[in-house]
Order: C-alpha cells, then structure tokens, then sequence
C-alpha cells in the first residue's frame, strides 16, 4: 500500500492509506456503516486537499513536472510492490513497505498536487492489481488525507523555521506523519466494523509503523542530499538501499516464525477449549449425550486460519458423525450460489499433504472447482484419521500479498492440519467414548448413568413423573432358551416403550428386564393414564423364534413432591419408583409412589446395615425340623432354618430378610453361620451317641465361591463332624443359573463326602436336563405339590412321577409339607424316602427341639452302637 511502513490487515480497510481488505461475513448494520465512515473519510479527504492546495501550498508548476510526475507514481508503485508482508497477528498484517522514500525526497523535488496525483494513481493501481476494489472510496479518501496530512505538518515545521525553502526536518515529519494518519484511520474502520483489537496491540503497531517509517524516511532523506550534494555517490546510497532491505527480510522471516508458532499455539488452544466445552456441556436431550464435534465450534478456528493466511475465505467441510454426510463450515466471503459443495476434484485428494491449486495451471476438474468457488487459486489439505476421511480445509484466494500464497502459507496450513485431523479423531473418539459411558450397548438406549445425567433438570418441574417398568418372565426366558432370546425380547420390549412414549422421551435401560422412563409437562391425572398404557403394550405376547411368549409387565412411578426437596434427586426418583413397583407385586400391575412405601426401602436398609450386629447380639439364632424316614420312622436328620429376631420390627420372615443380606453381598457371612451352629449341634448329638445329620441351604452366591468348599472343610475340622453327617440343600434355579460355574463347585462338594440335595424339585424348567449331571445324593419334593396331593390328582401325578424318577436315578427323595397322614400314607404307599412337615414338627429353635427328642421319640440300640430315635405314634 502506498504511502505507509506498516499496516493492518484486518477485515476492516488496512491502515496507512493502503487497501481495504473484504470483511468477513459484515452484517448489514455494519456494512451501512462503513459506508456512511467510507463517504466521511472521503469528504474530508477532498475538501482538506482542496483546501490546502488553494490556501496554504497552492501550485506553481514547472516544465520539469511532466517527467517528474510519472517518475514519482511510478517509484511509489514500485515501492509498494516490493514490501514485505507478515502477518503478527489474529487478524493484523503488517506491511514493510518503502513507500516513505519516494514520500520525502518528493517534499524537495515536486509541488504537493503532483505527490497527491502520483500517490493516487500508485495506490488506485496497486488495489486494482491485488483485486480488492471493493473498498476504493476508502483506501481513495485515506490516501488523499495521508499526503494532505503530511504537507500540512511539513508546512507548519517549515513555518515555524521561518524558511521558504523545504528543510530535511519538515519533510522528515511530514513524512512520518503519513503512516501516521493512515494507522489512524484503520484503527477507527476496526471499531467502525466493531472488530476487537486490544489497546496494547494498537500502541505496538502504531510504534512499529513509525519507527520503520522513520528508518525508510530516514534512508531516502540521506540518500537524496547525498546525491544531490555528491553526484557520484549514488552507488552508496543503493548499497546502503540494499542492505536496509536485507535487514527487513530477515526480520520479516523472524516475525513469520513468531507468527506461525503463535497461530499453531492459537488453533490448538481453540481445539482444546473447545473440546472441554463440549465434554463439560450438560446434556438436556435424549440424543446429547455424545459430546460430538459441534460445527459452531470450528467457526472461530476457521475465521483464525483465515486471518493467518490473510485468505479470502477458509472453508472446512467436516465428517462429524461417523456415517454423516460433511457439514461445512465457512469463513470470509460466502461461497457463490447456495453455498454447496459437492465432491469435486478439491476434496477426492489423496493423502494428506497440502495442494496449491492455480486456476491458470490446473486441470479440466479443478479449474471447474475453483470456478464453482469463485477463486483464482486455492490451498487444499484433506483431513485424515488412521482409516478415514475427517474432512477437508480450504483456503481461497490470499489477499496480504499480490503474489499469492507462498512456500510458508503452504507449511503453516499442513501442520494446522494436522493439529485439526488429530484433535478432530481425539474428539470424536471422545464422542464415541461418552456415547458408550451414557448408553446400554444391547438396546443403545440410555443407561442409568445416562438417564441421570438428562433427567437432571426436568425433575425440577412438577409436572415430571419417573417410571419405572419390569417385564416378570425374563429370567424365564433366560433359563429355558438362553440368554440370547432374553436379549432379543428385552430389545423388543425397549421398542415398544420407544414406540409408545415417542423419541423425545428419556428412555434408559437399567438392568435384565428392568426400564426408567421421565415423562414432563404431564398432569398428575394422565400418568396413570400413561403407565395403563404403556403396561398393556409391553404385556402383549412377544415372539421369539418359533414361539410366542406370554408376558406380564408392572409399572410404578413417582413424580417429585412440592413438600421433600429431596424428591427432585433422580436417584429418590427411581428408588421411589422401584418400590411402586414392588407394591405391584400385591395384585394392582400399575402403582404410584405414595411416602408410605419408602418404609418398605429404610426396613430393608436397616435390616442388611445391621445385620453384622445382630449376629454379634445374638439376634440370628438356627432352628431344626426334623425329617423322619419312611416307612421306620426313624429321625434322620433335621433341616437348619435361620431366624431373626429384631429389637425394633420383631421376628423377621426369613424370605425377607435373606434376599436383602444376599444382595448385600453377605450371604456367605450368613451362609458360615447358620454351619457353624449347624455343626455345633451335629458334634453334641455325637457326643450323645445320635446319628443325625443337619442340611443347610445355600445361596447362588455361595455356588459362585470358589473358596467355599475350603471353607466347608475348615468347618468340618473345626468341630469334628463326618462329611456324611452334612447336607447341602440348593434350589435347582440357583443351580441352573450359572451351570459351568456351580458345577465345579458341587463336584468338589461331593468328592468330599458331603451329602447334595436338589430343594423345591419339580418347580423349575431345566431340571430334568440337567438332574444326570448334577452330583446330587437327594431330591426334595417341593411342598405346593405335596400339599395339592389329596385334591389335585394333578399334583398326585407329579409326585408319583419324581419319586420314581429319583429312584430310578439312585437318588434318595424327600417330601417336604407333610401337614396330614393321608399324605404321609400316600407317600409312603409311592415309596417316598423321607418326609418332612407340620405333621412331624413344626421348626425348633435347640432347646425346643431337645425337648421334643425326648418327648416324641423312643431310643434304641442301632447296628454300630449308635443310638436310633424313632418318631412315637
């Protein structure tokens, strides 16, 4: 730009009388008014030149004008064409320009109107080259204001000499006083765009423009007076020429460095914030929760590469879903037409190095790309991961230097582009991270982690109600046909919640066969409504396979309380909401939440938080009922039976309070008590003389110890006791639960010499597949089919059909629920092993049950000297 050692290079008009560089994207607003500053700044252009040429410098020509003039226009010309640009900062250029040589020594050898005319013509020619003629009317009235500026402070300074003649201090602040002016004016056109610039960066630019200015004035002042006083000295002053120019070159590569470490340091910064953002960014949609790559936050990236590159426009097209389509992303000017890009020959490029595309040097397919672009050359980088295309960045048209992009443009855009590839796969892998922390893999709806996270702040409405829904025969499903079957109809079931709740619904999958669902902005009268509905469609027959299965589903829900500020915690919520669901287990399939159901939650609380002092307090105590053997009568053995007496809530139903300390995760504490009292009462019968054996009931848990049958053995040792003389009852469910897994552990059990016992036989599905492969000594009748034997020739069926399934196995069996002695009969006449019910003996803690040893049995002498206990008539 003629007439200015620096200049900024903002979207705004470029400082020093120089050119005006297209804005980026300018609102209207802001357009009007630049237009309005631009007719300002042109006015006052012309009537201060006006001015000053008829009252303070008027002209007096001379016949020597007429090649002094184009001499002038044409230095000024040549002046610009050789600066040297670098671009410091986001958005600011800064020209190194030797346009205030042909500036000063024009104060001595032209009248004022020939410098204003050469300057104009150098200036308007120089904007015309660089294609930036948008911004004419300013940069025209910015040059008429630098050189008026600059003959009006030389005229004060040679006034106030009181000379006539032009002095080397006048042309030397006049000189200065044009890039002055110019730095001034663009500084007012940044505010004007409302463009930001920092104070302190204004001042550093300002400083920089003048002291280069005053070097470059300096040079050509010297040189003139050295020539016009010594003819022959002009060599030197083009030595002393050149080597100012070396110096500049080389403190302009300096500034490029600077500029590039800056503007990597910039980008990966704004990669950086911006990714914290979007992992710190709450979520409050279903569909949120992924933290991918936002478009808006590229555009702030985009427009810094721009200004970097002092492009016309910087395009980014990025892949931010992994089967999306790109989105594009654009800074500068706006792209021609719809602003589309298809996949052209600029974005099916190979690698991932930089392209430097010249519309005059390319082929068929570019050159219709950059037309389609508007742009005579581009830079192009494709965007790569390990194993796919990110994206693409584009850079248009460089605008800071007539000549084009560089060798540099094309290093800084390439290693940008890395940075942006990396960071961009870092984030969406980040993306994809967060989706599978936030999601259920099997249904890809949300998790309970997830469910909390975009439950959060509706609960916060009182309109919000959690539901909360479980489908009862999924562990039916699981143990007859496999866990594949099961997964298939819970992503059936997630479907027709989907379905019928809509997709804006927060809908998480919490555990096997269990649902959460957030309805908002539904009056408390419809959520009944709503859950109804929703029951009735997950309760319609599934298919799976070849088969239909029937289902039942229940719902409960809770909605927050205006009265407990703790109701709007999602996690009360769904608590609240599992205990509704419990409660349908009464008979109703749809519940609400009322606050007398959460002294179901605290019962329990308080029951597993104080079961390790209650067996410490002697609260937990082992009764026995016995088992008699048909048709002698003889008393086996006895059945261990745990029992709880709380100081607050009373006797405690072992169904109760069993499966809480099992979810505890406390069972094999449990499981060792109820053995050790167990043993210890085997080891005082022995003791006696009396052969009896106790059975103790274990847990799935207990099954997946590895260390339990060492445990066992420890015990035995421990008090004495025979192998023989111990039973281990378990539930073929719990068996058949984890087969690979329990199994080990039952055959290390059975080597040992201990007895097994299949409890609740005839109640499951897998039993008589797996019973030949079970080590098992005995088989239980369970008791509901004991019991329906004298009305249910059904049940009479069953039975006959166990026990002799049993024995052809080789297995003892055992009736349990003998209440009357038409079914001990009915047993016995089956040939039925053993029995055990009321009608033998209710369970007894120890000291009962010695007493009715002694009251109801007769002792005889056995084979081996052992003491036989027959049960009297």
């Amino acid at each position: 730009m003629p007439g200015t050692g620096g200049t900024p290079d903002t979207a705004a008009p470029a400082a020093a009388g120089g050119e005006a560089r297209p804005s980026s994207g300018e609102a209207a607003g802001d357009e009007r008014r630049f237009r309005i500053y631009t007719a300002v700044v042109l006015t006052f252009g012309i009537l201060s030149a006006a001015l000053v040429s008829v009252l303070w410098l008027p002209f007096h020509g001379h016949a020597s004008l007429w090649w002094i003039g184009p001499v002038l226009a044409l230095s000024f010309l040549l002046a610009e064409q050789l600066g040297i640009n670098v671009d410091v900062r986001s958005g600011i250029s800064w020209t190194i320009s030797f346009t205030e040589i042909p500036l000063v020594i024009g104060f001595f050898v032209a009248p004022f109107e020939v410098v204003l005319a050469a300057h104009l013509v150098a200036g308007i020619s120089t904007l015309v080259v660089r294609r930036v003629s948008g911004r004419v009317l300013y940069n025209a009235g910015a040059f008429l204001l630098e050189i008026t500026s600059a003959f009006a402070v030389a005229g004060l300074v040679q006034h106030a000499t009181g000379t006539t003649e032009m002095t080397w201090p006048a042309a030397l602040a006049g000189t200065l006083t044009a890039p002055l002016a110019s730095t001034l004016l663009a500084l007012a056109a940044v505010r004007v765009l409302r463009r930001r610039m920092r104070i302190g960066t204004a001042l550093r630019l300002t400083g920089r423009i003048l002291v280069v200015g005053f070097v470059n004035a300096s040079v050509g002042l010297s040189g003139y007076l050295v020539i016009a006083g010594t003819s022959n000295a002009w060599p030197l002053v083009v030595a002393v020429f050149l080597g100012l120019s070396a110096l500049y070159w080389a403190y302009s590569d300096l500034l490029r460095e600077q500029r590039d470490m800056e503007a990597l340091s910039d980008v990966s910064l704004m990669v950086a914030r911006s990714g914290q953002q979007a992992a710190a960014r709450p979520a409050s949609r279903v569909d949120d929760l992924s933290g991918g790559v936002n478009a808006s936050d590229w555009a702030t990236i985009a427009e810094r590469i721009k200004d970097q590159l002092s492009a016309a426009r910087v395009v980014l097209r990025l892949r931010l879903e992994p089967t999306a389509a790109m989105t594009t992303v654009v800074a500068g000017e706006p792209l021609p037409g719809d602003g589309r890009l298809g996949e052209d020959a600029l974005v099916r490029l190979p690698g991932s190095h930089v392209r430097h595309f010249r519309i005059t040097e390319a082929n068929a397919d570019v050159t219709a790309a950059l037309l389609d672009r508007n742009a005579q050359e581009a830079l192009v980088v494709p965007l790569r991961s390990a194993n796919q295309l990110l994206g693409v960045v584009e850079a248009h048209d460089r605008l800071s230097r007539w000549r084009g992009f560089g060798k540099y443009d094309v290093q800084l855009l390439g290693t940008m582009a890395s940075h942006l590839a990396t960071a961009l796969d870092n984030r969406r892998l980040l993306a994809t991270l967060r989706h599978d922390a936030y999601h259920d893999p099997l249904t890809g709806l949300l998790n309970r982690p997830g469910f909390r996270q975009v439950a959060r702040e509706p609960l916060w409405d009182q309109d919000a109600a959690v539901l909360r829904v479980d489908l009862d025969v999924f562990s039916t499903v699981s143990d007859a046909l496999g866990y594949t079957w099961a997964d298939r109809m819970v992503i059936a079931a997630g479907r027709r919640i989907r379905d019928a709740l809509g997709p804006d619904v927060p809908l998480a999958r919490l555990e096997g066969a269990s649902f959460a669902a957030l309805l908002v902005g539904y009056p408390s009268s419809e959520i009944h409504a709503v859950a109804e509905r929703l029951r009735g469609q997950l309760s319609a027959p599934y298919p799976v396979d070849r088969l239909t299965v029937e289902a039942n589903a229940m719902v409960g829900y809770a909605t927050p309380l205006a009265e407990d500020s703790e109701s709007t915690d999602i996690d009360a919520l769904l608590q609240r909401a599992d205990v509704a669901v419990r409660a349908t287990r009464g008979g109703e399939e749809v519940r609400a939440y009322v606050p007398s159901m959460g002294q179901i939650f605290l019962r329990r609380f308080q029951m597993v938080t104080q079961f390790r002092q209650a067996l410490e307090e002697g609260q937990l105590s082992v009764h026995y009922q016995p088992k008699i053997s048909l048709p002698s009568k003889q008393v086996l053995g006895v059945e261990a039976l745990v029992r709880w007496v709380h100081p607050e809530f009373g006797k405690l139903d072992p169904d109760e309070f069993v499966p809480a300390v099992e979810a505890a995760g406390l069972i094999g504490v449990l499981t060792g008590f109820v053995l050790d009292e167990s043993l210890k009462r085997v080891r005082k019968w022995m003791d006696e003389g009396l052969r009896i054996s106790v059975a103790v009931n274990l847990s799935v848990r207990n099954l997946a110890d590895v260390d339990f049958p060492a445990k066992v053995v420890d015990s035995l040792r421990r008090f004495g006791v025979p192998p023989g003389l111990l039973t281990f009852e378990l539930t073929e469910s719990g068996v058949m639960a984890d087969p690979q897994k329990a199994l080990p552990i039952l055959q290390e059990l059975h080597e040992l010499g201990i007895v097994l016992a299949v409890d609740d036989f005839g109640t499951g599905y897998s039993s008589l597949a797996y019973l030949r492969r079970l080590p098992v000594d005995e088989v239980k009748i369970d008791k509901s089919f004991v019991l329906g034997m004298g009305t249910d020739l059904g049940d009479l069926a069953v039975v006959r059909s166990i026990v002799e399934l049993g024995h052809s196995l080789g297995l003892t069996v055992v009736a349990e629920g003998v209440e009357e002695d038409i079914a001990r009969d009915q047993l016995e006449a089956m040939g039925c092993d053993v029995a055990q019910g009321y009608l033998i003996s209710r369970p007894l803690a120890e000291d009962r049950l010695e007493a009715w040893l002694q009251a109801r049995t007769a002792r005889s002498a056995g084979r081996q000297r052992e003491t036989i206990l027959t049960l009297l008539t």
